[in-house]
């Protein structure tokens, strides 16, 4: 049940964007590579990861707007194969002509339990940045665990077509009893190719909760529509993604 939950997510954000262009929804699709090693007491592994991802934002009605975003990777750590779904609505309104505000629901696949997620999220706009705030809870399955997470990021605008962000988050987790901390950051780059919809893009993060580490590289191509990097932001295509599922699913 909850593959099909997510698959049909996924479809419904990778999909929906040809079906709905001539309603003008901005968003993208992107394939990315990402290289991660993780470290827990002394012991070092790595693992490769492989996916496909798209986000798509179409107007509601007035000043409110849907995003449907979903995520499938294939990951390969030498002894594993594993691949995870994920995927997110969020349903945000304008306030004035530089604040948006809303709230996401969100599942994604960790290890054999699916993570939901609910949250809060705001975002603003100025002329060559957008800041974004997250709050959010998430639980699993048959799993006696709270999550709950605090997160921002910042994304500059150097030139129209060079987006560059830096992120971090903090989580707390309660589990049997146990209270844990967990936090990630990272940065990140994207460049879209002149008169082309194309862009190429480029990251790192790091994850830590207690003695386990987890850094991951990425690189990836993607394809805008419905307007460029700016305008992606702009619109409420490029709200964050599925709130601490992310982490977790690194970790």
């Amino acid at each position: 049940m909850k593959s099909l939950f997510l698959a049909s997510a996924a479809a419904a954000a990778l999909f929906a964007a040809p079906a709905l262009a001539q309603t003008g929804p901005v968003g993208s699709v992107g394939v990315t590579y990402g290289s991660s090693n993780v470290e827990f007491g002394g012991l070092e592994a790595e693992s490769d990861a492989y996916a496909l991802d798209g986000a798509v934002a179409l107007p509601a009605f007035g000043e409110w707007t849907v995003t449907l975003g979903a995520n499938i990777a294939q990951s390969d750590d030498g002894a594993n194969d594993d691949t995870a779904f994920a995927g997110t609505a969020h349903l945000t309104k304008m306030f004035g002509d530089d604040v948006r505000a809303g709230g996401f629901v969100s599942a994604a696949d960790v290890g054999d339990e699916t993570a939901y997620t609910i949250g809060g999220e705001v975002q603003k706009y100025l002329a060559g940045s957008t800041l974004t705030g997250v709050v959010a809870y998430s639980t699993a399955d048959d799993v006696d665990a709270d999550i709950w997470t605090v997160g921002g990021d910042v994304a500059f605008y150097p030139m129209q077509n060079l987006r560059l962000n830096l992120g971090a988050s903090y989580n707390k987790i309660e589990a049997a009893g146990v209270d844990a901390d967990a936090y990630s950051y990272g940065v990140g780059g994207e460049y879209q190719i002149a008169s082309t919809p194309f862009s190429v893009a480029a990251g790192y993060s790091r994850g830590e909760i207690e003695d386990l580490e987890v850094d991951t590289w990425t690189i990836g191509l993607r394809y805008s529509f419905g307007g460029g990097l700016q305008a992606r932001d702009r619109a409420g295509a490029a709200l964050p993604g599925s709130g601490v599922s992310s982490l977790l699913g690194a970790l």
